[in-house]
């Protein structure tokens, strides 16, 4: 059963807590419709940064993942940035379909935050740490942050350890998968109670 997402709080979970992707994956199994075939996943941010490498991170591990059956934009080959996500904002918008996005960004925040990943309904809103003027996307919002913020925060950005981006990205892609994973055996089980009550009743 989704929540309703319009009520969501934002909800935070330091990546080093125990535990913490199967906490995180209760709480996206919960909100992402993993049963609509046009969900996607924009994965924002750029290899030439590395604060600013945990959107391609995820996005690339969700990718190379055989049997992950949605789109994935944004990865290490192939980054979804300030250059190009104006175009692929207006071409998830012209889509006949509708697709439900599921937006994942790096950030900053204030220094007690720095390994938290936030999760809140509505749009992100890319670049905002550096001050550029990007377009919102995405229906869900999740957020690394993976610096502090307040001063040169560019240069704060472009000197975060990878090491913070890449185990933070691991933490996120495995609960996502993990989420996925959930759903689909939520599915099953589903199916083979239905049909158990269905031969009992016949």
């Amino acid at each position: 059963m989704l929540l309703n997402s319009s009520h969501l709080q934002p909800e935070e979970f330091s990546y080093q807590d125990i535990g913490v992707a199967w906490r995180l994956s209760s709480l996206l199994l919960q909100l992402i419709p993993f049963e609509k075939p046009s969900l996607t996943f924009c994965c924002i941010g750029t290899d030439r940064s590395t604060g600013d490498a945990l959107g391609p991170l995820v996005g690339t591990w969700l990718g190379e993942h055989s049997t992950f059956p949605y789109e994935v934009i944004g990865t290490l080959q192939k980054p979804l940035h300030a250059l190009n996500l104006h175009q692929t904002v207006e071409s998830l918008q012209e889509r006949t379909i509708k697709p439900y996005v599921v937006a994942i960004d790096a950030c900053l925040g204030r220094i007690e935050k720095i390994g938290h990943i936030v999760i809140e309904n509505g749009p992100l809103l890319p670049g905002k740490a550096v001050k550029k003027v990007l377009p919102p996307i995405g229906d869900l919002s999740i957020k690394g942050i993976v610096n502090i913020c307040g001063f040169q925060d560019y240069t704060v950005l472009q000197n975060t350890r990878l090491q913070l981006s890449y185990d933070m990205g691991k933490v996120l892609s495995r609960a996502l998968l993990l989420a996925w994973q959930r759903h689909q055996l939520k599915l099953v089980n589903n199916s083979h109670y239905n049909n158990y009550y269905k031969d009992t009743w016949q």
